[in-house]
C-alpha cells in the first residue's frame, strides 16, 4: 500500500493540482490530509471539494478548526482577515443549495486525529492534534538531553506519526535529531527496524524551509519518500495580489518559501 500524505493547503489551488497530478504519476493507492484545507489562499471552495473527492480521509487542522470559531485564537491579523473571508464563501445561508450544507457539516465534522494499526495522523502534534506546533527547535540538544516536550510526545507514539502544521518537512527518530529532506539521499528516509518516528510532511501550499516547491509524502510501510514539486508560484502571487481581502504578504512569502 503506497499512502500519499497531504497537509497544509492552504486554498492554493495551483499547487494542490500540482501535487494531485503527481501522486498519480507515483501511482499512489490512496491519499489522506492532514488538514488545514482553508486559510491564506485564493481558492478555498475548490480545495475542500478536491479533498473531499479524492483523499481517502482528512482530519482537521487549526484554520479548518477556526472557520468554526467566533473569535480565532493564535492568528495574525492577514491570516484571520483570509479566515474570515473564506467563511464568508463556505457558510451556507437560508437558501444555500443542499451541496454547500454537505460541504460545510463535512467540515464541521473533520476529526483531531487518526489511527490506523501503528500509525498516527494530526496535524499538530500526539499531544495536541490540532494546535500544537513541533518543530527543529524541540529536538536541539541544549546540554541538557532532549527536551521533556518531546520526549512526551514520542511516548505517545506506537510506531510512526505523521504531522504537518509548521510547514516544514522533516524526520525523527529516537536518536531525537531533525533530519530536513534535504539531508536525506534521494530524499528517502528508511524506517528503522525498531524504534519510533515522527514525520513532518511539509506543506503543499505555503511551504516554510525555505524552498518554494509543494512538498508531501509517500509511505510505504518501509519508506517515507518526500517528494517537492514546483507549481506556478507567480499565478497564485498575482490572483492574492488582485483579492482586495488577502493582503499582498501571504503571496509574497510564496515566492520565498517563508
Amino acid at each position: 500500500m503506497r499512502q500519499a500524505i497531504i497537509s497544509d493547503i492552504h486554498a492554493n489551488l495551483t499547487a494542490l493540482e500540482a501535487v494531485m497530478d503527481d501522486i498519480r504519476k507515483q501511482g499512489a493507492d490512496e491519499i489522506v490530509c492532514l488538514g488545514d484545507i482553508v486559510g491564506y489562499g485564493p481558492d478555498p471552495l475548490e480545495c475542500v471539494d478536491i479533498v473531499r473527492m479524492h483523499c481517502k480521509w482528512c482530519i482537521c487542522g487549526n484554520h479548518d478548526a477556526a472557520l468554526f470559531m467566533t473569535h480565532p485564537i493564535g492568528f495574525n491579523k492577514y491570516a484571520r482577515e483570509a479566515i474570515e473571508w473564506h467563511r464568508s464563501l463556505l457558510l451556507p445561508g437560508f437558501f444555500s443549495l443542499p451541496s454547500k450544507f454537505d460541504r460545510w457539516k463535512w467540515l464541521e465534522s473533520l476529526p483531531d486525529r487518526k489511527i490506523e494499526g501503528d500509525r498516527m495522523f494530526v496535524h499538530g502534534s500526539p499531544r495536541d492534534p490540532v494546535m500544537e506546533y513541533v518543530g527543529e527547535e524541540d529536538v536541539v540538544d541544549m546540554g541538557f538531553g532532549p527536551s521533556d516536550k518531546i520526549i512526551r510526545i514520542f511516548e505517545m507514539i506506537e510506531r510512526v506519526c505523521f504531522i504537518g502544521h509548521s510547514h516544514k518537512p522533516g524526520v525523527v527518530s529516537e536518536d531525537y535529531k531533525w533530519l530536513k529532506p534535504t539531508d536525506l539521499e534521494d530524499y528517502e528516509f528508511k524506517m528503522p527496524e525498531k524504534g519510533k518516528v515522527l514525520v513532518n510532511i511539509g506543506s503543499v501550499g505555503q511551504p516554510r524551509d525555505r524552498i518554494k516547491d509543494s512538498c508531501y509524502v509517500i509511505f510505504d510501510g518501509e519508506k517515507v519518500l518526500f517528494r517537492r514539486i514546483p507549481y506556478d508560484v507567480e499565478k497564485v502571487r498575482r490572483r492574492l495580489l488582485e483579492n482586495p481581502r488577502l493582503d499582498q504578504k501571504l503571496g509574497d512569502r510564496l515566492l520565498q518559501g517563508s
